[in-house]
């Protein structure tokens, strides 16, 4: 059977996430609450949903636990952005998180096989990752953004509209896919504004009539259409969640 393409991608691809797809947007969403519950920041919880995208994107899903590789992103993305845990509470926290109707882990052999197969695992991951897990986050560049942009808009628009709260779980949420991995973080950081504006039907004044569009002052190498094409990333992260 033959389908319609908008350029290197199926129409019907992208309405049938694959199921290697949905595995990986269930680890990250079992990461995030995991992060929750040991009071992660927002940056390192994205640098952890980094570190396993970027492993599985160089590693086959079937050759791994992605739930070990996930626990040990978290404690690892704790280091990266210096907010340490233990890794008592790591295995605790994501422990209770997956096996929720199960008794707290109290067996000290357990606690020690898992301690030690996280160690092994960190040493994978480091070395599949050449070392190199630091990476440049998009939330500095939307902070900027969004107060930039605050300065521009009519007060009560920006009061009324949550514009701000939407952006930031946007930014969020596209961790659960891939797309974090594929654009600059200024371009994410740009998308995900352009994307809150556009849901509340705000605009930026006066932008119809500037010489440069809003986002090329951001980003002087992004074009709207690359913009679009995030966002229909980002959509398609949210189909995902339908489809689990």
């Amino acid at each position: 059977m033959s389908s319609k393409t908008t350029g290197d991608t199926s129409i019907e691809d992208r309405s049938r996430p694959h199921e290697e797809e949905l595995v990986h947007f269930r680890i990250v969403r079992f990461m995030m609450e995991s992060g929750i519950k040991l009071r992660m920041t927002s940056v390192p919880m994205a640098t952890a949903a980094i570190i396993y995208h970027r492993f599985f994107s160089m590693c086959r899903l079937q050759d791994y636990d992605p739930y070990l590789i996930g626990m040990t992103a978290i404690s690892l993305a704790s280091k990266v952005e210096e907010e340490h845990l233990k890794i008592r509470n790591v295995i605790n926290v994501c422990y209770r998180t997956r096996q929720k109707d199960k008794p707290p882990l109290e067996s000290q052999t357990e606690l020690a096989d898992l301690r030690q197969a996280m160690a092994n695992c960190e040493l994978l991951i480091m070395r599949t990752l050449g070392f190199n897990v630091a990476t440049e986050l998009p939330h500095k560049y939307l902070l900027h953004y969004l107060k930039s942009v605050a300065d521009w808009m009519d007060p009560g628009l920006w009061e009324r509209a949550p514009i701000r709260d939407t952006a930031w779980a946007m930014l969020r949420d596209l961790y659960h896919g891939k797309v974090c991995l594929q654009h600059k973080a200024q371009h994410l950081a740009v998308a995900v504004l352009y994307f809150s504006l556009l849901c509340y039907g705000a605009e930026v004044p006066l932008n119809n009539q500037a010489e440069t569009k809003w986002w090329k002052v951001f980003a002087e190498d992004i074009t709207e259409e690359q913009i679009k094409h995030i966002i229909e990333q980002i959509m398609d992260v949210y189909d995902m969640e339908r489809r689990m």
